[in-house]
């Protein structure tokens, strides 16, 4: 093949791609987004469908439990039966012009969006199906989260944990939220647990990368090194799972790990998403961001220069819950668009950077039709 043939099959490496109108630009910019709102039910006027439909978001995360309330009481954000999220999900994808994702965490035990009080069948933790390491009870369990999860119009389910198991992890070990110490044992079981998605068009998300297990600390409230606690064989279920193709989305966390790279978290490092990551772990899938308003990222950097440098690094879909102490901002997702617009025109991020997240998140929307 010629040299100017490779050229036609490479354009990205031929030269930078040019800088489209400002329509295209903003969106490409929010499909990037995935944003959460208030209230267990929209119409024309409300937050979400703005969202949708007039910035044209690319994915919506969903949650039980309104954190920016005093009350926080279970039933009290977006989920309160499944008669109520089934035709919540429907409105949602009613005003989009593209299949949207509809996101929420339903790992089984403590984090669970779909409770028993809201009529959904009970779940397990993770650490419960990694102790039995039985194939047909890991299945039988994963079915269930993907069946109701399909019945309700959720399409991404934001788990499995891949983290190594610690008993004394504040964040993950104490709510057994990680199938075991034993990397062979993460692997099996959360591969049976992607299956089981698979079977009923669910995608997952695997989390959190490039290893969380170790943390002492919980990322939602402050930075959290894992220097001198993480060790490389943390990235062996990832490596085992992407090599088996059972990955769709990576969630990076908001995690120190001065091994990996001396000077940026890992949601914000380019070393941790693009060099290992994509380059040496051979990951060309969605990269999703924990969410980029919790203490782990706010308490050391702007929400303009985490969106730069996390967009640098290699990330794809940029995770705002809007459901953090940090507070509900109706207006934010359009502000973040504002922003990621004008780093790019500023020069800050490149916007051959955007359209390449925007060719991956639309590559995994088309997986939604199956």
């Amino acid at each position: 093949m010629s040299a100017l043939a490779v050229l036609a099959f490479f354009p990205l490496m031929a030269q930078e791609l040019a800088l489209p109108c400002d329509s295209i630009l903003r969106r490409e910019a929010a499909r990037m987004l995935m944003v959460g709102f208030r209230g267990d039910k929209i119409d024309d006027n409300s937050d979400a469908a703005r969202y949708v439909r007039d910035l044209h978001v690319g994915s919506i995360v969903l949650f039980d439990v309104d954190l920016t309330s005093e009350s926080k009481k279970a039933g009290t954000r977006n989920i309160t039966s499944k008669r109520q999220l089934i035709k919540l999900t429907s409105d949602l994808q009613s005003y989009a012009d593209e299949p949207l994702i509809i996101a929420a965490d339903q790992e089984g035990g403590m984090v669970c969006r779909l409770k028993t009080r809201y009529g959904f069948k009970p779940t397990v933790n993770a650490l419960y199906l990694g102790t039995q390491d039985n194939c047909d009870t890991t299945l039988y369990y994963g079915m269930r989260i993907a069946q109701e999860l399909k019945e309700c119009g959720v399409n991404l389910n934001l788990a499995p944990v891949l983290d190594i198991h610690r008993e004394d992890g504040p964040h993950l070990g104490h709510f057994k939220r990680c199938f075991s110490t034993n990397v062979d044992v993460i692997t099996r079981n959360a591969g049976w647990f992607i299956d089981a998605h698979y079977k009923h068009g669910v995608l997952c998300a695997v989390k959190h990368f490039p290893g969380h297990g170790s943390a002492l600390g919980d990322s939602h409230l402050g930075m959290v090194d894992v220097t001198d606690t993480w060790n490389a064989y943390e990235l062996e279920p990832f490596t085992n799972l992407i090599k088996q193709r059972k990955v769709d989305v990576v969630m990076t966390a908001h995690i120190y790990n001065r091994k990996l790279d001396k000077d940026y978290p890992a949601t914000l490092s380019h070393k941790i998403v693009t060099e290992l990551l994509r380059d040496n772990l051979h990951y060309d899938g969605v990269v999703v961001t924990d969410d980029m308003y919790m203490e782990g990222i706010l308490s050391q950097y702007s929400i303009p220069d985490a969106l730069a440098l996390a967009i640098n690094a290699g990330a794809d879909i940029l995770l705002v819950g809007n459901n953090i102490d940090t507070g509900f901002e109706p207006n934010r997702p359009f502000k973040l668009v504002d922003i990621i617009v004008d780093l790019v025109k500023t020069g800050k991020v490149p916007y051959q950077r955007i359209h390449e997240s925007s060719e991956r998140i639309l590559r995994l929307k088309a997986k939604l039709k199956r």
